[in-house]
């Protein structure tokens, strides 16, 4: 018989939480099927038994899949199968990746493989924010060697209470959206949005998280005891040479120290005075001692550089490319560069550069959303591209990576809630990085402003962003916060934290730690400290464009919007779609229409005002409810004894009497010139209350003839 070992964790509203194993997937190192209501996770992990020989980092894959199955449904496409990633399954891989990699010991480089399958929702709980627990249990089930245990909580603000795991219903009423990664001593990752909230609050929605977070890991810690698995693997991945790793340190030091702190900014130049020092190293040894010595070699070098870095910064205050902690790099901007889209930005950052489009488009440019969980539609889209040549690199472009769908993303939660909510146009903003050396996501948005201000779209208010690193050596009071980062100072560094906002608050935020013991202190001062830099980036985009243009560029599309009875929707479409289409031929405009809470939202676009002006009359026409005493123009469709039929509106013929057409005396209909297909303007006189017939007159319209 198989005797499932569970846990089970409690949250503040009452609802739990249980972590099973022992029960599925048992051939995998560690596996926990997890469950909260109705929704279920399940998290495995291998590891290899050795590490693939010169690997000298961690090679971590985690992989995070929503079964169709899991809510009932079929997936889309010819196949009727689950096919590549969505966005959603990826910004999860990412959450849960960002928040595990720093705990594996930082000489293990063994192979690991997370899989977080979710097997069965209800669509009430949200199971993005119970991947990382899941995961984290795995790994503590698990002989694999884990700094852990973590977990992961979603905290969100609603009516003013911070709410842990908050339902998919409750989100949609919260101010602040915050995903919190600890483990029990310490915040590892934060990523999130925002309505414009202080550092303060932030500060606070960190802390209920972590108070959660400590309750999941003593859960584990306790499922770890029982499973028996206290104990992890022994391994030997590194094979180390000390007196090689002394010689290095005493040989290149000091050259490392001067270059670190020679305040050249340019990146290139840098690099190569970094590698000089390494290549004179190795030209003492032979080609035979270098086959066997150049990884080891390259290994200590990488720790010396990374070591002279750090402590020039904390010694002596000096950054690699001789800036202040708090100074940020020289910004240029530039709006309009190119003529072709709706809008364009240039913003340059030191060596970050983002040129970034703007692009206006209908109802029908909508991009669909069609996950497991999750059904609607997106009109507001922000890509970013990261081509190689960005840094210099002779490499191919491939596909759009992990890495370039989570810095989109970002960028996209720090924009989407500047564009007014009623908004008639979809909006696409593409950010291509053209330079990069270093938070080229936060470029990203304060370009995204700029363009979107260039094309003319209401922003709400501009948004500047920044990304903060910290420098802090395990055991040492002495730490240095550093404003507006390079790529060399994330990759040697402690921290990358990026916050973004407009000058009333913060709008996201993306935090990732690499080291432990981080205070809140600590968090609150890089908090401050990019406030000062967001503020100022965002004189410098208001410098450039103070608030959005008047006016949409030329070639932009035009849009109008009108509502309409909901019971008219049917007549605008007409049969099979005729009336929408015959109009759309006739004037050239685009029209759509929806139902939106009881009423019809039409909306009209086109290239110039007069197609789109022409297709408001026919829908008005369409649309108008016939008024005693009105005066219509309309089209005579058929001629008879006692008067004519006329069209007054579409779809509305009226009966123009023989004794309606003059004030003298007609035998004939035709002798008065009408004849089928004729325009002319008739007057409603009156509605028939019990048959609804329309009476129409023409002879009021003429003057009338004296009496003789």
């Amino acid at each position: 018989m198989i005797n499932p070992i569970v846990k089970t964790i409690e949250l503040p509203d009452g609802r739990t939480i249980t972590l099973e194993t022992g029960k599925l997937a048992k051939q995998a190192d560690g596996s926990v099927m997890l469950r909260m209501g109705n929704t279920m996770l399940l998290a495995t992990v291998c590891a290899a038994k050795d590490a693939v020989p010169g690997t000298d980092f961690m090679p971590l894959q985690v992989e995070y899949k929503e079964k169709f199955a899991a809510f009932g449904r079929f997936p889309g496409g010819f196949t009727k199968r689950e096919g590549r990633a969505s966005d959603y399954e990826i910004l999860t891989c990412r959450l849960v990746d960002r928040a595990l990699r720093p705990l594996f010991p930082d000489n293990y480089h063994a192979e690991v493989y997370v899989n977080i399958i979710l097997f069965s929702a209800d669509g009430v709980d949200m199971p993005d924010a119970l991947a990382g627990l899941a995961a984290s249990a795995a790994l503590a089930v698990s002989d694999i060697p884990f700094n852990g245990p973590i977990s992961e909580v979603r905290v969100a603000r609603i009516d003013g209470q911070f709410v842990i795991n908050p339902t998919f219903e409750q989100l949609e009423k919260a101010d602040m959206d915050l995903m919190v990664a600890a483990t029990y001593e310490n915040i590892m990752m934060v990523e999130g949005e925002m309505h414009e909230v202080s550092e303060a609050e932030l500060l606070e929605a960190m802390k209920v998280a972590h108070e959660a977070i400590k309750i999941h890991c003593k859960a584990q810690m306790e499922l770890t005891e029982e499973v028996g698995k206290t104990v992890k693997r022994e391994y030997n991945h590194e094979v180390n040479d000390e007196d090689l790793r002394k010689a290095v340190r005493e040989a290149c030091y000091d050259k490392a120290y001067a270059v670190a702190a020679s305040g050249n900014n340019n990146k290139h130049e840098r690099f190569a005075a970094f590698e000089v020092i390494r290549e004179e190293f190795k030209a003492q040894f032979s080609e035979e001692e270098l086959d066997e010595k150049a990884a080891l070699i390259d290994r200590y070098y990488h720790d010396v550089e990374k070591e002279a870095m750090r402590r020039s910064i904390l010694d002596e205050g000096k950054r690699l490319d001789g800036r202040k902690t708090t100074e940020i790099r020289p910004i240029w901007c530039e709006v309009g560069p190119l003529p072709g889209p709706h809008g364009s930005a240039i913003f340059t950052r030191g060596e970050t550069q983002s040129l970034t489009s703007v692009t206006l488009g209908t109802k029908l440019d909508e991009k669909i959303i069609d996950d497991v969980l999750e059904h609607g539609k997106e009109r507001f889209l922000l890509h970013y591209n990261f081509p190689p040549f960005s840094t210099g690199e002779a490499k191919a472009q491939r596909g759009v990576g992990r890495r370039e769908i989570g810095h989109g993303h970002l960028a996209w939660r720090a924009l989407k809630g500047q564009i007014p909510a009623d908004y008639p146009y979809v909006v696409r903003v593409v950010s291509d990085i053209l330079e990069s050396n270093g938070s080229s996501s936060m470029a990203t948005v304060c370009a995204g402003t700029l363009a979107l201000m260039d094309a003319g779209v209401k922003i709400k208010k501009p948004v500047s962003g920044i990304a903060m690193g910290l420098i802090k050596n395990p055991g040492e009071e002495k730490y240095a916060v550093l404003s507006d980062i390079l790529g060399d100072e994330d990759h040697l560094g402690d921290m990358d934290f990026k916050v973004t906002g407009t000058k009333d608050g913060i709008t996201a935020t993306q935090m990732d730690i690499k080291v432990d013991g981080l205070s809140y202190d600590i968090l609150e001062r890089a908090l401050n400290q990019a406030k000062e830099g967001r503020m100022h980036i965002l004189n410098k985009i208001t410098e450039t464009i103070a608030e959005p243009r008047a006016d949409l560029k030329e070639h932009a599309p035009r849009i109008e919007t009108m509502t309409i009875p909901k019971e008219f929707i049917g007549a605008v479409i007409g049969p099979g779609g005729k009336i929408i289409q015959g109009m759309q031929e006739e004037t050239g405009a685009v029209i759509t229409i929806e139902e939106i809470d009881g009423m019809g939202r039409i909306e009209v676009s086109g290239t110039n005002k007069k197609c789109i002006d022409d297709a408001m009359r026919m829908i008005k026409a369409i649309v108008a409810v016939p008024e005693v005493g009105e005066v219509y123009k309309g089209k005579v469709r058929s001629i008879m004894p006692y008067g004519a039929f006329i069209e007054f509106l579409p779809g509305k013929d009226g009966l123009l009497h023989i004794s309606e057409i003059d004030w003298k005396r007609l035998e004939t209909v035709e002798e008065a010139g009408i004849k089928e297909g004729d325009e002319i303007e008739v007057k409603l006189i009156d509605i028939d209350p019990k048959t609804g017939k329309f009476k129409l007159s023409r002879k009021v319209l003429l003057p009338r003839p004296e009496k003789k």
